[in-house]
């Protein structure tokens, strides 16, 4: 399955959120959302990038900008790894992968020599009308955060 294409719309989406909430895609209509996929809670490189858009969230919001992170672990989870790394932002739980899929992040990994299907790191931004403005696929987390605040202020 293709994700969304650029300058299109982003079709509707919910997905069971930290802090006891579900996200309704279509209420986030006004606002620019960053969508960020990553692996894992609380592994190394999942923490730092989730601290990297906990550090610079103050400016996001001054740019009319959410920013959820989204992985397949459960709520419960994320309410731990939010708590403990003090994210101000909600973290999106897609254990059945529909999110995953719908922006085409499920990818094959390998690790330790064995194959296995993973989420690659990747990052949508979407503007307030809902279309997809920017897609980074394959992501590296160092300066991530930045870039992607740079192109929230362009947008």
């Amino acid at each position: 399955m293709a994700g969304p294409a650029l300058n299109r719309v982003v079709a509707d989406f919910q997905c069971a959120a930290t802090g006891d909430q579900t996200v309704h895609f279509k209420s986030l209509r006004g606002k620019k959302v960053v969508l960020y996929f990553y692996p894992k809670d609380a592994t190394p490189g999942c923490t730092a990038e989730g601290q990297d858009f906990r550090d610079l969230h103050a400016k996001f919001r001054r740019h009319n900008s959410v920013v959820f992170g989204v992985s397949r672990d459960s709520v419960r989870s994320h309410e731990k790894f939010r708590d403990q790394q003090k994210f101000p932002f909600e973290l999106l739980s897609d254990p059945d992968e529909k999110l995953c899929h719908q922006f085409d992040v499920i990818r094959e990994k390998t690790l330790y020599g064995r194959k296995f299907m993973g989420v690659e790191r990747s990052t949508f931004l979407i503007d307030e009308k809902g279309k997809l403005r920017e897609e980074w696929r394959k992501v590296k987390v160092k300066g991530h955060a930045a870039a992607v605040l740079d192109a929230v202020k362009k947008c």
